[in-house]
């Protein structure tokens, strides 16, 4: 009687100071007790309201992924590349010589196939001039085209040996009358439309990214 008396005196005074293995104890089905997502512990929700849960989570979830003008860009930078971000076979090139800029930060370059390429920052030098062959800009704003615009940016990264021969005659003449066969036929080679193509495509998309600006304008004004 004693040791009964002493084991349910022991049995209680564990359940004080261990609430929760009372309840347990006291449940013989504790182990099919699941946790559950806070929301779910209520018996009904606002019409919508689940889905609007999941459509915040998901929109946190995502990756924000940055756009290619927002690419740091060094301050003092001596020359300006302007390149076409579309062309496959010119952006190994642009890749190449951005990653040796890392260690100079001499050259800003400049994706004349995004939205945001202004002429009015860059000379005056619209699409299609650019299109047509490579340009460079230096930091006095003196436009540099053909291979002396590529012999100018390779100089600023080290490798002004690559192009060092093409300063001095003939071989600068059939330097540049080679480049400039490459430039006309560059579309062509890369499997890529007409410029005349690209030009009136990009136009629609000026227009309908202009009309798109006009109408969020609107209807930020009407909100107040």
């Amino acid at each position: 009687m004693a040791m009964a008396l002493t084991r349910a005196s022991c049995c209680s005074l564990a359940r004080q100071r261990n609430p929760l293995r009372s309840i347990f104890m006291q449940n013989p089905h504790h182990q099919r007790i699941r946790f559950r997502h806070p929301l779910q512990s209520f018996k009904s929700y606002p019409a919508g309201f689940q889905h609007r849960v999941r459509a915040i989570h998901e929109a946190t979830v995502e990756p924000i992924t940055s756009n290619k003008q927002n690419e740091p860009q060094p301050q003092n930078w001596n020359i300006k590349m302007l390149y076409d971000g579309d062309c496959p076979l010119c952006m190994r090139e642009v890749n190449m010589l951005r990653e040796r800029n890392e260690s100079y930060g001499t050259i800003k370059f400049v994706d004349i196939s995004s939205d945001e390429y202004s002429p009015e920052e860059n000379q005056g030098l619209d699409y299609k001039t650019v299109m047509g062959r490579i340009h460079a800009i230096l930091s006095d704003g003196t436009v540099v085209t053909d291979v002396e615009a590529f012999r100018k940016l390779y100089e600023q990264v080290g490798l002004g040996w690559v192009y060092a021969v093409t300063k001095y005659e003939p071989i600068a003449t059939i330097a540049d009358a080679v480049y400039s066969v490459w430039a006309k036929y560059r579309l062509q080679v890369t499997g890529r439309p007409p410029l005349e193509e690209i030009l009136d495509t990009r136009k629609k998309k000026v227009g309908v990214c202009s009309w798109m600006h006009f109408f969020n304008s609107i209807t930020t004004h009407l909100k107040f």
